[in-house]
């Protein structure tokens, strides 16, 4: 038994080949690729009747067969791992439906290559753009809760250690800053894959007069790759959009882990409602944040699939081959599957995450974050230098803890006389002034330089924000429109070259 594909080949794939290589490759990747292995062969037909490259009667006839597999779908074609992958199974069955000569004949001027390499950008822009648009839900909740919560104090940490008061809106409004260059990552890297490789043959592109601009023109691309080699060789692409969003994973991780953190009963400063949570099959108590550990671990399972493609391509040659733009790939469809659905939980975790007020007040009022206004009132009032003040409220601070003082309990006369005997400079802080100072509200209102926590920037900045989103929203669309535009495009123009006769 000969090669199904190939009179070079002089004996048939080994079953071992077919059952651990071509057979999971094809049930993985042929009904996923199929609509734009469609798309690539009527664009390429399209071309080549207008580049007269092949008979009207042919192109045709083709075009009808395209049509006719494209209503079918990919489950009418029977897959054969003898024929190693989608495009030889595709053919085969194109054959069967226009006859073997003109269904032989759609493939001149390209390779499976270049086929390959306009196959992967055309998936990997509508990747992209998926988890853009995830992206941006997530952004559009996290501005409704910096915009809701703007004057909701809350102790905010460094080292896990209380630090400063901010706002839970002040919290959410620095998420929707970090995602927003998340977003801006991946829109520049879908606008870098935006050249169509198609044309690009083997590696050495063509000897036919083909016209390489029709065919980025139907396929929605605004340009054509430059050099045929560089076009089947690179998939940085790909590369370029794992690394953005396994950035921004890090971004989630780390807001997951701060919601898992606070929403503990030790902690008691978020709630989250029963939808969003598991339990314990053996102790009836318990309320797990089964979400956030999902999103904590993806964090590392898009980083893993990152370094698997990087570590796949670092040595392969700079051409085509199987490992580095096949198995390489399979990474990248998997990360972008994986980014899209933690997108749409965390907006589903950001969206129901409930503060509770109260605590956060009280946590703000007794755990000491106030003193650094403290420091700052005795530089403004009682002329110290800062180290000073930071001096003498450190030991008011270890006054308080070792009496099991909160905060609020601190008064001008300890502030006074711990100023007296760690400086020796007589200071008069009156009590309205000290207490002013320990109130987390008027901290934050205070803080009112440009990127501050006081609710009056938060609120200003988060109309900025949306604006920001708004225009990412709208190039997304933008692009999203080009598409469309070009698929009727292709489609009208198939469907009239099917019109043609046929003999």
């Amino acid at each position: 038994m000969e090669s199904k594909v190939s009179r070079r080949l002089q004996q048939a794939t080994a079953p071992e080949v077919c059952e651990h290589i071509y057979l999971p490759r094809l049930n993985r990747e042929f009904a996923s690729g199929f609509t734009y292995l469609t798309g690539i062969n009527a664009a390429h037909l399209l071309m080549l009747h207008k580049a007269q490259l092949i008979p009207a009667h042919v192109a045709a006839r083709l075009a009808q067969a395209l049509l006719q597999m494209q209503q079918e779908g990919p489950s009418a074609v029977a897959l054969d791992p003898q024929r190693e992958d989608a495009y030889f199974n595709y053919e085969a069955h194109l054959m069967e439906c226009a006859g073997v000569d003109m269904g032989g004949r759609l493939h001149v001027a390209r390779s499976r290559n270049d086929i390959l390499a306009t196959h992967d950008r055309l998936r990997a822009r509508d990747a992209g753009l998926n988890v853009l648009d995830a992206l941006n839900a997530v952004r559009d909740s996290a501005l409704a809760g910096a915009a809701a919560h703007a004057g909701t104090v809350m102790p905010g940490y460094t080292h896990l250690q209380s630090a400063q008061p901010i706002s839970y809106g002040h919290y959410l409004s620095a998420v929707a800053e970090a995602m927003a260059r998340d977003a801006r990552r991946i829109e520049h890297a879908i606008v870098e894959l935006d050249a169509c490789p198609l044309g690009a043959g083997a590696l050495a592109g063509t000897a036919f007069p083909i016209q390489r601009e029709e065919t980025a023109r139907l396929l929605g691309f605004s340009c054509c790759a430059e050099n045929s080699l560089d076009a089947v060789a690179s998939r940085d692409f790909a590369w370029e959009l794992m690394s953005a969003m396994a950035i921004a994973s890090l971004t989630w991780g780390r807001v997951a882990q701060d919601f898992y953190v606070w929403a503990t009963p030790e902690f008691g400063l978020i709630d989250f409602p029963d939808s969003v949570a598991g339990t314990s099959s053996i102790m009836p108590q318990k309320k797990n944040p089964v979400v956030l550990e999902y999103l904590k671990g993806k964090t590392g399972h898009l980083i893993g699939l990152l370094t698997a493609a990087l570590s796949t391509v670092k040595g392969t040659h700079f051409t085509h081959s199987g490992d580095g733009n096949r198995e390489s790939m399979r990474s990248f469809w998997e990360g972008a599957e994986e980014c899209a659905r933690c997108l749409a939980l965390l907006k589903l975790v950001i969206g129901s995450a409930q503060p509770v007020e109260a605590v956060m007040l009280h946590r703000a009022r007794s755990d000491f974050s106030t003193t650094t206004d403290l420091a700052d009132a005795l530089v403004r009032e009682a002329g110290l230098s800062f180290r000073q003040a930071h001096h003498v409220v450190g030991a008011v601070v270890r006054q308080a803890l070792d009496a099991h003082l909160p905060a609020s309990a601190i008064t001008a006369t300890m502030v006074n006389a711990a100023a007296a005997e760690q400086t020796g400079i007589p200071v008069q802080l009156s009590e309205p002034s000290v207490q002013a100072c320990l109130d987390p509200a008027s901290s934050l209102a205070s803080r009112s330089v440009r990127g501050g926590p006081a609710p009056c920037l938060v609120i200003e900045r988060a109309q900025h924000q949306r604006a920001a989103l708004d225009g990412s929203r709208e190039r997304a669309a933008r692009m999203r429109q080009a598409q469309a535009h070009a698929q009727a495009t292709l489609q009208r123009e198939l469907s009239a070259l099917a019109a043609l006769p046929t003999c």
